[in-house]
């Protein structure tokens, strides 16, 4: 591959092809690879070093604003160099940000490939974990704003049911403020039959939930704390399944006032996770 800092050719670029797809989330993930978007997002994930960066697509200004970091990148990764108005005509979006990279996506692990890390590390040292077990979310605004708070709030891992958005879609990633990057998860293949795996690894189940009957968290935060929790949390409309619920340990609320049905749940997830912190 031609490394460095290179003026793209015109919109037909054959060496920019892979962006022309990037409004198709498949066809991304079929060609292995995923979208960072935002300046503030790419320049995380080349300092991450976590995931091989194929190639970087930024306007002038997003360069310059990037120069000290995707100038010595680009001696191992290409940096194409377009006009601002140019990534309509490339990707099909008006992005204003001016700032794309391609990554290579990561082999998908397994729950028990996720927690046996985690289990091992904290029974070694007698420290707690916490993890957060998402049913359903399909919404990317909601999936990176958990990953958000898993990361702010010093959360373990993620595990997504099969239902939930894919972590690494372009819009989770630059919700989360590339939290999704650095926060590990894995994708359940048994659902809801991996919380059963969860639990016999020693996690009591939480199920955040308004729906009686359940505890409050404050009740909960009064308690003496179990060592590995894994918050459970379902969709806004419909909440978690009759399955899964069935399976929690216990079922927690966090008090709102009787007007207000309920709560954005990645706000929900924050407040579980900062309460037991």
């Amino acid at each position: 591959m031609i490394t460095g800092v290179l003026r793209i050719r015109g919109l037909d670029d054959p060496r920019i092809a892979d962006y022309r797809g990037i409004a198709d989330a498949a066809l991304v993930r079929s060609r292995g690879l995923f979208v960072a978007e935002g300046r503030a997002v790419v320049r995380r994930l080349i300092e991450d070093g976590r995931y091989p960066v194929r190639s970087v697509l930024v306007s002038d200004a997003a360069y310059r604003a990037l120069e000290t970091i995707l100038a010595p990148a680009a001696r191992q990764t290409p940096a194409y160099l377009c006009q601002a108005g140019d990534f309509l005509g490339i990707t099909g979006h008006d992005l204003h940000r001016g700032c794309l990279a391609l990554a290579e996506r990561p082999p998908a692990p397994t729950v028990a490939d996720l927690l046996t890390p985690i289990v091992a590390r904290t029974r070694a040292g007698g420290a707690r974990a916490t993890i957060v077990v998402l049913e359903g979310i399909s919404n990317a605004d909601n999936v990176g704003g958990v990953f958000r708070n898993a990361a702010a709030f010093g959360a373990d891992a993620v595990v997504l049911s099969p239902t939930c958005c894919d972590p690494l879609y372009r819009k989770a990633i630059r919700t989360s403020m590339a939290a999704t990057l650095r926060v590990p998860y894995a994708r359940a293949a048994e659902w809801p039959g991996d919380l059963e795996r969860i639990r016999r690894d020693g996690f009591t189940i939480l199920a955040l939930t308004p729906r009686p009957p359940s505890i409050t968290i404050d009740e909960l935060a009064d308690r003496p704390r179990p060592p590995h929790i894994a918050w459970l949390v379902g969709t806004e409309g419909e909440g978690l399944t009759a399955a899964a619920a069935s399976l929690a340990d216990h079922h927690v609320r966090i008090p709102i006032e009787p007007e207000v049905d309920s709560l954005n749940l990645a706000v929900a997830v924050g407040i579980a996770l900062q309460r037991l912190r």
